[in-house]
């Protein structure tokens, strides 16, 4: 995987491509050469693409892996303050916390708005079927988070313990 030091090296020579064929447009617009027009076709495109390894240079890339997080999937995003991630119905206490964590991680970013609260909250929410043919949401835990920085050292985790008895019994 590339790194952000990469990405540095890339938009240098990026921006040297983009410095020499701007040089050849100008050489082609003074000597009237045919494919001048071109050249300040290549010219823009060099430095969009300059801009964007740029872009992908100064942001960072860590994915942050929480040991014992188990597999999730986003059920509900506003894009701002709230959350929802579906989890197995045979996960553990300790497996959330260590979810809830591994989420609050991932959706964690700058451009979401937090409202009066400035907090993001995740929740954790399984699917049970009591009977045959009925599925009830359940909701597990939930971790509220600062969107105002990356290292939230108050980082809020709350499990519903006694809705894990409702789940259903792994069989031996």
């Amino acid at each position: 995987m590339f790194t952000t030091a990469d990405f540095l090296v890339y938009t240098q020579w990026a921006g040297i491509l983009t410095l020499a064929f701007g040089a050849l447009g100008v050489l082609g617009f003074i000597l009237k050469w045919g494919i001048r027009f071109r050249l300040v076709g290549i010219t823009g495109f060099m430095g969009v693409l300059t801009g964007g390894l740029f872009a992908l240079a100064i942001v960072p890339f860590s994915h942050t892996q929480i040991p014992g997080a188990t597999k999730f999937s986003l059920v509900y995003d506003n894009g701002g303050n709230q959350t929802v991630i579906a989890v197995s119905p045979t996960i553990t206490e300790s497996e959330l916390e260590a979810t809830l964590r591994q989420a609050a991680s991932n959706y964690f970013s700058y451009g979401r708005l937090g409202g009066a609260t400035n907090l993001l909250t995740i929740r954790a929410r399984t699917i049970i079927h009591p009977q045959p043919g009925v599925s009830k949401p359940l909701f597990l835990g939930e971790v509220k988070r600062s969107l105002a920085s990356r290292n939230d050292p108050e980082m809020a985790i709350a499990i519903y313990s006694e809705r894990f008895a409702q789940l259903p019994k792994p069989s031996a």
